[in-house]
């Protein structure tokens, strides 16, 4: 189940990850009247309750916890889980507007809940609260909750992966191109770390690497319950609906 896991990761982490900068997520904030990282964090991390920012910044992971501290307490006039159930609103409008055309979606939501029900939530707060909200009955709305659900069990697994392999979150940031995060030092400059950054020896990249497969092999039993067919039909439908959101 490991080569299944580590070819369906990015294609799940682009469906459950593109609603976070929709027109839906602009309306979102607007909404709230939150700006900069605070309508992510309050909505994403929302399901964790109302908590100091040290915990979100545990489950985030790959942010320093001063850009998580700033963004956390700026929305914290918002109930947390009003927040939650708010971005989940957000995914679920995403998903019925941009998988109009997909044809396939009751399908692809059951393959998905199938990977969801198969998760471990140790290690993986997110994983386990976006995994308690509550699920919308149109089936497209599901394909992209479900989806974001998937793509934060991977989240928490690559947390684990990366610390396993000797690497800190701004060395995995700075390292490459992942299923989680994109590349390089743009990417940390936007989540708030300072620099100067430290160079990206080949030990790291190796690291990097390392951590890249002992992420599948943790991802791999979630995947279990999806016979070689299913696991074909889940990677052939994932496609198509990639496809119906990005053209």
């Amino acid at each position: 189940m490991r080569e299944i896991a580590a070819a369906v990761a990015e294609p799940i982490g682009r469906l459950g990850g593109a609603f976070m900068r929709s027109r839906e997520a602009k309306a979102y904030a607007a909404e709230t009247g939150l700006t900069g990282w605070a309508p992510y964090f309050r909505g994403r991390c929302g399901v964790l309750g109302d908590v100091d920012a040290d915990v979100v910044a545990s489950a985030a992971g790959f942010f320093p916890v001063g850009t998580v501290r700033k963004a956390w307490e700026a929305g914290a006039d918002l109930p947390a889980a009003t927040a939650a159930a708010r971005y989940a609103g957000v995914a679920q409008d995403f998903g019925r507007r941009k998988l109009a055309g997909f044809e396939e979606p009751a399908r692809l939501a059951e393959l998905l809940q199938r990977i969801v029900d198969g998760g471990s939530v140790v290690a993986a707060p997110l994983f386990a609260g976006w995994r308690a909200m509550p699920l919308p009955e149109d089936d497209r709305a599901r394909v992209v909750q479900l989806a974001h659900v998937v793509r934060e069990l991977r989240g928490g697994m690559h947390i684990a992966a990366v610390l396993a392999s000797g690497l800190g979150p701004l060395e995995a940031v700075l390292s490459g191109h992942s299923a989680i995060l994109v590349d390089g030092e743009p990417n940390a400059e936007y989540f708030g770390w300072p620099r100067p950054y430290p160079e990206v020896t080949d030990e790291i990249r190796r690291r990097h690497d390392d951590a890249e497969r002992l992420t599948d092999e943790l991802m791999a039993p979630a995947f279990a319950p999806l016979g070689k067919a299913e696991a074909d039909e889940l990677a052939a439908l994932l496609q198509r609906a990639e496809r119906a959101v990005f053209g």
